[in-house]
């Protein structure tokens, strides 16, 4: 969950990972290091805080170099604070960053204490560093020296690695965790995302679980997990240098709130011959695995999760499928029995989360044959380990908040629901109908985002507010819950969704003038059993807030307020209705003054258990 960014070549690297680490501030921001090789030297520069102050630092006192590395974190091991700040360095030799957690840090730890190693830190990277360094004294030189050591590594990792013993040579590990290299002329960068080299370089090459790659300026060598040198593609990105620029935007997830229009028609696109989907779209081999699936078991966490709740009740509804849905750090845990026949579907924005991967992997030990991501990442670990893939194509989401990535997500999963559907009970009129909504998404999203102004008159009400509480009953649960994490992620407002129905089972407790009840109303078969809650809600002097299709005829009530939305058709409307909750989160931090895009305590990719 942290940023690596490290390059060789015949210039002075150091603006260009500067200029990475501001890149993938996004990933990590309790602090940021940065060190090069500078004759018999390795200097270092680490500040506690974000990418700013390192610069800032650089400012003060420039250094220059043409082999180093640079990271930003997001604490694992250890509180945020110069100590524990990514490079580490042994006794002026070696020099690490890494990202993930070694699991075995303890035992190293205590042997090399034994060896004569002290320690500054309490990460766990630093024992990588010292073992690097330890190696170095019995091998031929850094290369062999990494090689020895990732053998003694439990975990995952990603490290980038130099060293006084080899002023010419960068070093990249992976294991778990991303890492990229960045082909230039004349010179190689690494990085955990690419977004971090788009300056440099548009070529990029994906390093595999176990790789160790060799670079200097004229020559690249890959090693794979079994010591081998093999080659891996050269990709090239088909992003820009300001695909991940704010724009005339003050925030990035504000960016990517109005982006949604957009992405929805990029998810779409291409994916339907005369308005019929193509199935060969989620891969070549689609039809022959969709004919043999019998059940669907669905893994993800977080936003993604939210958005796999509302496909179970899309696959049961429209499909008539068997479906379940787990968070995945639950389901690698509890030894789960999978049906024979089930497509295992995976939902990750990075396609890196750990826990996602892990329980594609721990299906795949129960005997789980297909399995299908979802993702915005085309190279990401999770699509390459999956049979099938179909990309959300949301560009680049840079907000710890998920907004586009969720409602693309949400269009991705029902072109799944329609491929599947068809094995079953989806009538080819109700798949038509649902096509068609789907191509009028993008205009109706326009009209939601055009309740900004009044979402943001709303905000000013929960200025001073700790609590909130959110409802929605049928596919717009899930919607009320990913409202409720929006909230609480970017305000720090403790906020908490409910099935309607389950009000009287408890919540009503907390209902008084103070709590504001956040509501969800479509206008569907569920809506009058939802007025009968929100009359619950209302007698016992609760702050009502619902947002209402125009169709939902409501009456005037003191401590009732409305926010109408127009009107969308209920296969899609969990989309749209989603809108003026990301709106509602953003304005109320706004009003807080939070760190809207990175929020304390959080990391946008999830490359750690």
């Amino acid at each position: 969950m942290c940023g690596i960014v490290g390059g060789i070549a015949e210039r002075n690297v150091v603006p260009i990972l500067l200029e990475g680490l501001r890149r993938l501030e996004y990933r990590g921001y309790d602090s940021a290091g940065i060190a090069i090789v500078a004759g018999q030297n390795i200097r270092r520069k680490r500040e506690v805080g974000k990418v700013k102050g390192l610069a800032d630092s650089l400012d003060a006192d420039p250094m220059s170099g043409t082999l180093g590395i640079a990271h930003t974190r997001w604490a694992t091991h250890g509180k945020p604070c110069t100590e524990n700040a990514h490079p580490h360095v042994s006794r002026n030799k070696v020099a690490v960053v890494h990202n993930g957690i070694i699991e075995n840090h303890e035992d190293l730890r205590c042997a090399q204490k034994r060896n004569g190693y002290e320690f500054t830190s309490e990460t766990d990277t630093e024992v990588v560093v010292h073992e690097i360094n330890h190696a170095l004294e019995t091998t031929g030189g850094l290369l062999d020296a990494v090689k020895q050591t990732v053998k003694k590594l439990e975990g995952a990792y990603a490290l980038g690695i130099i060293s006084t013993a080899s002023p010419e040579l960068l070093i990249a590990c992976r294991k778990g965790s991303p890492l990229v290299i960045g082909v230039g002329i004349g010179e190689y960068f690494i990085a955990s995302d690419v977004a971090a080299l788009l300056p440099v370089t548009q070529r990029f090459i994906f390093l595999e679980d176990g790789d160790i790659a060799a670079l200097k300026t004229d020559q690249l060598v890959i090693y794979d997990a079994k010591g081998h040198v093999v080659e891996r593609p050269i990709k090239e990105s088909g992003l820009k240098p300001d695909a991940v620029d704010k724009g005339n935007y003050r925030h990035y997830m504000l960016k990517e709130i109005y982006e949604q229009p957009f992405a929805i028609s990029q998810t779409l696109e291409g994916r339907f011959v005369k308005n019929r989907l193509q199935e060969n779209a989620f891969g070549h081999n689609a039809n022959e695995i969709f004919d043999r699936i019998k059940s669907v078991q669905i893994l993800a966490c977080g936003t993604s999760y939210h958005a796999g709740l509302v496909a179970r009740y899309w696959f049961e509804r429209f499909a008539r499928v068997p479906c379940d849905i787990e968070v995945a750090s639950e389901f690698r845990y509890r030894n789960p029995v999978l049906a024979p026949d089930t497509l295992i579907v995976t939902i990750s924005q990075s396609g890196e989360t750990a826990d996602t991967l892990a329980a594609l992997q721990e299906a795949k030990r129960q005997g789980a044959k297909y399995s299908v991501a979802i993702c915005n990442v085309p190279e990401s670990s999770l699509v390459r380990e999956s049979d099938l893939a179909l990309m959300t194509r949301a560009g680049p989401e840079i907000g710890v908040a998920s907004t586009k990535a969720f409602t693309t997500q949400l269009v991705t999963l029902m072109l799944l629901v329609i491929a599947i559907g068809r094995r079953f009970h989806l009538p080819n009129a109700l798949e038509e109908k649902i096509t068609s909504e789907l191509f009028g998404l993008p205009g109706k999203i326009e009209k939601a985002l055009e309740l900004n102004d009044k979402v943001k008159e709303l905000a000013e009400q929960f200025a001073e507010k700790e609590h909130a509480l959110f409802l929605g009953r049928g596919t717009h649960y899930p919607i009320a819950m990913e409202g409720a994490l929006k909230l609480k992620e970017i305000s720090y407002i403790h906020a908490e969704a409910y099935p309607a129905g389950e009000l009287k089972h408890g919540p009503l407790a907390l209902i008084d003038a103070d709590m504001p009840v956040i509501t969800v109303a479509p206008n569907n078969s569920l809506l009058e059993k939802l007025k009968s809650n929100m009359q619950e809600v209302s007698a016992r002097g609760g702050q009502l807030i619902v947002f209402k299709d125009e169709r939902f005829s409501a009456s005037d009530d003191g401590n009732v307020q409305y926010i109408e939305i127009s009107q969308v058709e209920n296969e899609v409307s969990p989309i749209v209705f989603s809108i003026p909750l990301q709106l509602l989160a953003y304005h109320v931090a706004v009003l807080k003054g939070t760190d809207v895009d990175q929020p304390r305590n959080l990391a946008k990719s999830v490359t750690v258990e």
